[in-house]
């Protein structure tokens, strides 16, 4: 059986991270879509192992917390009434956490935006950090509990609840709702106002739209398969965590969370596949 060169698959693993399609990648590499689709489900098993095992006794001492939306097969308005209400068909939410200081982010979640996903992903978090630290979260009531049950009273946690007005223009149908304000409500523990934020996280946001094609909006390029979406998901993380350099940092975010001493390549990535 042919056997990609490992020139070729840091070539495929590199048109993905920027933000190709799958058949964009396999036009600019020159090989078969199904091979770009092998490479990317073996790269997303090895990588999601790799930060699941890696990520832990982490120090952050402040965490913030987001969701992103996607959908796959179709969206759910458009979905035919025998796969409404099926996980894998219509609305996911990318569940993300980030640390402010070194930028890392130690776990997400490819899920629905229920109170089930939010218990699995908060333990999660729980179960990578040793400090005690101060969260941030949108508004979304399911943090609530989630975030009480994973971490009980040893947490300073706080919401940053935004209110959105229509948008307004000729194109306003297109348009990003208008954050009209925001309130902040002190959960649990003695949050500090001055660190209660959800930016990094929503700047995260930003930058999946703009490394996975899977993300973007208003084009034919979303995922058909959720399983897909997962391996994209942990491909993209492990190239933002360990190979990518943070503009603020100058060093990687694994790097500064002291995960790694080096700047990993997409060859040392490959080599994770073997």
């Amino acid at each position: 059986m042919n056997k990609l060169s490992t020139e070729k698959r840091v070539q495929i693993l590199h048109c993905l991270v920027e933000g190709n399609s799958i058949r964009a990648t396999a036009r600019l590499v020159d090989v078969a879509i199904n091979s770009v689709v092998k490479l990317l489900i073996e790269a997303g098993r090895a990588c999601a192992a790799y930060q699941d095992e890696h990520l832990r006794g982490l120090t952050s001492v402040r965490i913030q917390c987001d969701e992103i939306w996607s959908f796959c097969y179709a969206k759910e308005k458009n979905l035919p009434e025998e796969l409404k209400g099926k996980w894998g068909y219509g609305d996911v939410w990318t569940w993300t956490a980030i640390c402010a200081d070194t930028k890392l982010v130690p776990c997400w979640l490819v899920s629905t935006r229920d109170a089930g996903a939010a218990y699995h992903f908060m333990h999660d978090l729980k179960d990578r950090l040793v400090n005690r630290v101060q969260l941030t979260t949108d508004g979304h009531k399911a943090y609530l509990s989630a975030v009480e049950d994973a971490f009980g009273s040893g947490i300073d946690y706080a919401m940053l609840v935004k209110m959105y007005g229509n948008p307004t223009g000729v194109e306003h149908h297109y348009s990003p709702p208008v954050c009209t304000g925001a309130t902040t409500l002190r959960v649990s523990g003695n949050p500090d106002p001055y660190h209660v934020s959800t930016s990094y996280a929503e700047r995260q946001n930003l930058s999946m739209r703009m490394g996975m094609r899977r993300f973007t909006r208003l084009t034919n390029a979303f995922s058909k398969k959720v399983e897909n979406l997962e391996h994209m998901t942990a491909l993209y993380f492990m190239h933002y965590n360990f190979c990518r350099i943070h503009q603020t940092l100058r060093v990687t975010p694994a790097m500064e969370a002291g995960v790694a001493d080096h700047i990993w390549s997409l060859e040392e990535v490959v080599a994770l596949l073997d």
